[in-house]
């Protein structure tokens, strides 16, 4: 093993810290307020190649491989985790890259990454989340199309992307519940496509998240993923495998950040005549902010760096995936505590990494169901 990055990678992270602190950190407070996507954002770093960047060379990306978009998501977060999720993710893309065809994988992989169209993964629907089988959607063969109908919710992107990666029922009549479902590619400006910007949020609010409808809207059939139908669940788990460690990343990313905000502070503010940072118990609270993030930076590398070799560990990546959002709502509380009464204004970063880290304990699996999966692994 070797714990030492890369000259390309000590780069790649330093140019990622770099494009935060200069294009997110003077925006990041208006950001939040107006819930307003920063499309110019997205621009710039496209022209970088920081968008999809883990997409190989072969596909139009930089090709710098999941544990190098970790290291991207990783200093993004420390500076917003909103803008953060608006350029780091290429959501869709990845069951995409792991299921579709050549075809496909030529298509859409360099729009995503040479910034010539956004991508969304349209899973979750109004009663199916954690339970991914459960999705209702329906795509009915029609002619050399599908007729799709259903709905969506809390879809990133779902606002402003030009594609969407849709989990839809393919095969009702199938007897196996896991093989019901397939994924289809379907353009956001189809006939029928109602997409519905969702206003709002406690956290992470420069992001995009919408619901969306469909009404028999008419999808080719060469927009399946893949050559098979009924593979959609199946595509689905792998995609949820490879997303779990970016948005892993992003509660490393944020706990830093929410360190690095509270060191500074408690050097600054003075009570008794001395810094606060001279008091044990806030000596205590940094220290243990700093013990989780160590630990938990350590998992998100591991987990980067095996499915970079094709080594995917389901359970390594929930126990990341778990451990990585209890980090950042960890620190992130702790940050607040460290600045007092002025932890809780938005004068003051830390507010806003409060109310952005809860979701890391919802969206790409909720802690809860990372503990049934890892329980459930164990046990069988």
């Amino acid at each position: 093993m070797d714990f030492e990055l890369t000259d390309e990678q000590k780069m790649l992270k330093d140019t990622a810290a770099d494009f935060a602190k200069n294009e997110f950190e003077p925006v990041a407070k208006e950001l939040d307020r107006e819930e307003k996507y920063p499309m110019e954002i997205w621009k710039k770093a496209s022209e970088l190649g920081l968008i999809g960047a883990w997409i190989p060379e072969e596909y139009g990306g930089s090709g710098v491989g999941f544990f190098g978009n970790a290291l991207i998501t990783e200093e993004f977060s420390r500076v917003d985790l909103g803008i953060s999720l608006i350029v780091a993710a290429s959501f869709g893309c990845e069951a995409i890259y792991w299921g579709g065809t050549e075809e496909q994988k030529k298509k859409y992989l360099p729009m995503v990454a040479q910034g010539q169209a956004i991508s969304a993964g349209a899973f979750t629907e109004p009663d199916a989340g954690t339970d991914v089988a459960g999705a209702r959607t329906r795509a009915v063969k029609d002619g050399n199309d599908y007729i799709l109908n259903g709905s969506k919710m809390f879809i990133t992107n779902g606002d402003v992307c030009k594609f969407m990666i849709t989990l839809c029922i393919t095969n009702p009549e199938s007897e196996k519940r896991y093989n019901k479902h397939s994924l289809l590619i379907v353009d956001s400006a189809l006939p029928g496509v109602t997409i519905t910007k969702i206003v709002g949020k406690m956290g992470i609010r420069a992001s995009d998240t919408s619901e969306i409808s469909f009404e028999d809207v008419r999808v080719p059939q060469e927009m399946l993923v893949g050559e098979k139908e009924g593979r959609g669940f199946y595509q689905a788990m792998q995609f949820f495998d490879t997303t779990r460690i970016m948005v892993s990343a992003q509660g490393v990313g944020l706990a830093q950040g929410a360190l690095d905000k509270s060191v500074q502070y408690v050097k600054e503010r003075k009570a008794f005549g001395v810094p606060i940072g001279s008091f044990q118990i806030s000596q205590q609270k940094l220290a243990e902010m700093a013990i989780r993030i160590e630990a938990t930076r350590n998992m998100v590398y591991k987990s980067a760096w095996l499915l970079d070799k094709g080594d995917v560990d389901p359970i390594l990546n929930s126990i990341t995936k778990y451990y990585s959002g209890e980090t950042a709502v960890f620190c992130a509380n702790y940050a607040v505590e460290l600045h007092g009464g002025y932890g809780y204004i938005d004068e003051y970063d830390v507010q806003r990494y409060y109310r952005d880290a809860k979701i890391l304990q919802l969206y790409e699996g909720t802690k809860e169901a990372e503990v049934l999966t890892i329980a459930r692994r164990l046990l069988a």
